[in-house]
């Protein structure tokens, strides 16, 4: 148990550890409450040692708690462990951490937590679910469903931000260390924190372009179209002045690029010949060009919009 000191690299000796580590006080104490509770079954002279630890350190930890090998506390002040919680082994949990349940009838309503699972600072994890191995709870992320391995969860409610398991279904290793000892979590992310977790804001950004991208190639199918039978195409206006509503076709310029790509496509689509607008609404329009309405002179999309892969419902393209 005292080898937890290895995940903290302000620990210089053994006997700094010992001595002034209120995790390791808490831990010690606890198995020899858990001892006494289970053993014994006497459970008042059990609460009254873990009562003892925490005055002492700050940290609950409820007797009848099955605690794993090589369990660290870091820091600690405030961690509870509910009754019928079971902590894996080489687990890390820092100050804050809640493994609490959420009902008051008896039996099993405090988490499980499996091996290497890294909690972070006032994380809360509620409920009769179960953490799988080598999951990180982000700090002050609120888990009240079950976490698959190797998963990274943060927020309130707590939410997956990671896909658990390659392309065949195995989850890589991470917070890995050979079994029965500590020392070699090469692989240990303090708080549960990690330096390749997906950037949510760059995540919805990529997506923008990637369907302004599609959206650029759908107009050059239409351009093309038009062009092919004489239609007279849109041309850029350098802006409506202050108070005037810019005419079908023309450019206003905005403070945001996507913006200005986004209210182009509105306009063409507006600029289209009227034999277009004949549908519902411009939405579909679109949809019967993708599916191979023919314009006028018998002009028809529908062998370029097949090769580009456009063959949407109305419904979406009028969400698009």
């Amino acid at each position: 148990d005292f080898e937890g000191g290895a995940r903290d690299p302000a620990a210089r000796t053994t006997l700094e550890v010992l001595t002034t580590y209120p995790g390791v006080h808490a831990v010690a104490a606890h198995r020899l409450a858990h001892w006494l509770w289970v053993r014994w079954s006497l459970h008042f002279v059990a609460s009254v040692v873990a009562h003892l630890a925490r005055w002492l350190t700050g940290i609950e930890i409820h007797p009848a708690a099955t605690i794993g090998q090589r369990f660290f506390i870091d820091h600690g002040m405030g961690v509870v462990i509910g009754e019928t919680a079971v902590v894996g082994d080489d687990c890390t949990l820092y100050h804050g951490v809640t493994l609490g349940g959420t009902s008051w009838a008896k039996g099993k309503r405090h988490p499980t937590l499996g091996s290497r699972v890294v909690v972070g600072a006032g994380a809360a994890i509620l409920g009769p679910i179960h953490v799988g191995d080598g999951a990180r709870i982000g700090s002050n992320a609120v888990v009240v469903k079950a976490v698959p391995p190797e998963a990274t969860v943060v927020g309130v409610p707590g939410r997956n931000i990671e896909r658990s398991g390659d392309k065949n279904g195995k989850p890589p290793p991470r917070n890995a260390a050979p079994a029965g000892t500590a020392r070699s979590l090469t692989c240990f992310e303090p708080y549960g924190a990690t330096q390749d977790a997906p950037d949510p804001v760059a995540k919805a950004i990529t997506c923008m372009l990637d369907n302004i991208r599609r959206m650029d190639e759908r107009i050059e199918i239409l351009t093309r179209a038009l062009e092919a039978q004489g239609q007279p195409l849109p041309k850029p206006h350098e802006g409506a002045r202050a108070g005037e509503e810019a005419p079908i076709g023309t450019s206003v310029p905005s403070a945001s690029p996507i913006m200005d790509v986004l209210h182009c496509r509105t306009e063409f689509v507006r600029s289209l010949p009227p034999d277009l607008h004949a549908t519902e609404s411009q939405g579909q329009a679109l949809s019967a060009l993708a599916n191979g309405v023919s314009l006028a002179n018998g002009v028809s999309l529908a062998p370029a919009a097949r090769s580009q892969g456009w063959g949407v419902t109305a419904q979406n393209s009028g969400e698009r």
